[in-house]
């Protein structure tokens, strides 16, 4: 279709799963590298590629690959990259469903795990084996917001030539670029703080090594985990505001935080760039006196003032997600750390009154007066 001179100001939506070659040479020239070309979905389409290529740019990255999800881009560097034999080391405050993969799913494949302490390098370089390839790490920890010795941790890697996944998602390219702490690998769910507005479901992986980036491809590829040309659209068109929905958010979130530590209900609070914050000095360096939109808190009065607390607080969403415009609540107890004991949980520092919120772009005025409502209700 001839659209004349001028062009679109706002990127195309590509529908077609498939696309046409125009003789079997050069089809065959696509296949091979010599000329650029879209052939089938699965493969790749001019949506993800948009995407991945503003995602790029976020990082300082080249050649990122979208996926259907974030545990799918996790997936695929995990499974792109190790084989029966090897040995992987996850930090113990990972993402539940990365923790669920390292110990359930990944043992049947012959990939031996094992987890460290992200706070404490050495403990990674204690649980090294001969056969360990790859470590995979926050730099945020999820839900006690405890920060990473990445500078040990990276020393530790390129010491034993071990591949270190970095998961940005918490952080996002906006407090700290993925390759610039030593992470060789960049994972993100871009359903998160990138999309922005809880409308998709989107990973994003990059890779420094090009060999390292064809075999999380070929994988990804292989085993179908194509991202909607829809939600890429999406996701791309979120991007556009992230900026300002970022600095909105972390804002909120340090105000908030503020706000909340004076309360008399509230027990504690954990936010990076407060004093009291346990990683606080390695905080104000990693992320240069930034502090996210996350924060997490700890009530008083256990499950029953919990119950209370999430009721009287309407405005705000109660759901296990992160990073869309509107504030939400997690309660860690009864979502991602669910499957622990009593006694797991409470080794990190999570009671029954233990919060994650993720602070949205609102008024922040508006959001004290729903704090305030729902703590008097406990």
């Amino acid at each position: 279709m001839d659209i004349g001179a001028a062009r679109p100001v706002a990127t195309p939506l590509h529908q077609s799963v498939v696309y046409a070659a125009g003789s079997p040479d050069q089809l065959d020239a696509q296949y091979s590298g010599q000329l650029a070309g879209y052939t089938y979905a699965r493969e790749g389409h001019p949506n993800a590629a948009a995407l991945a290529a503003r995602i790029d740019a976020l990082e300082g990255a080249e050649g990122g690959l979208i996926t259907g999800s974030g545990m799918a881009a996790i997936t695929a560097a995990l499974l792109g990259l190790l084989k029966a034999g090897d040995h992987m080391i996850g930090a113990d405050q990972l993402y539940g469903r990365s923790l669920r993969l390292m110990s359930q799913d990944l043992p049947r494949f012959g990939i031996e795990t094992g987890q460290f302490d992200p706070t404490d390098a050495p403990s990674l370089k204690r649980a090294l084996r001969p056969n360990t390839k790859l470590v995979l790490v926050e730099a945020l920890s999820n839900p006690t917001l405890r920060v990473a010795d990445m500078a040990g941790i990276a020393k530790i890697c390129t010491q034993h030539g071990l591949i270190m996944v970095l998961d940005n998602t918490f952080t996002t390219p906006a407090m700290m670029r993925s390759y610039q702490v030593g992470a060789d690998i960049i994972i993100h769910s871009v359903t998160k703080l990138l999309a922005g507005h809880a409308d998709v479901t989107l990973g994003y992986v990059a890779a420094k090594n090009p060999d390292h980036r064809k075999a999380i491809y070929d994988f990804a590829v292989t085993t179908g985990m194509t991202p909607a040309p829809y939600e890429c659209w999406l996701a791309e068109r979120g991007l556009f505001t992230f900026d300002l929905r970022y600095a909105r958010a972390q804002e909120n979130a340090a105000a908030l935080s503020e706000f909340l530590a004076h309360h008399p209900k509230v027990k504690r609070v954990l936010y990076p760039t407060r004093p009291d914050h346990p990683d606080h000095n390695r905080a104000m360096a990693l992320f240069e006196g930034q502090g996210g939109n996350m924060l997490s808190f700890e009530i008083e009065g256990g499950r029953e003032a919990a119950n209370r607390f999430v009721q009287a607080a309407p405005n705000i969403a109660f759901a296990p997600t992160l990073g869309d415009v509107a504030s939400s609540l997690s309660h860690p107890a009864s979502s991602s750390h669910r499957a622990l004991t009593p006694e797991g949980r409470a080794a990190l520092g999570i009671s029954e009154g233990f919060f994650r919120l993720s602070v949205g772009i609102e008024d922040v005025t508006q959001l004290k007066s729903d704090f305030t409502a729902a703590l008097a209700a406990v």
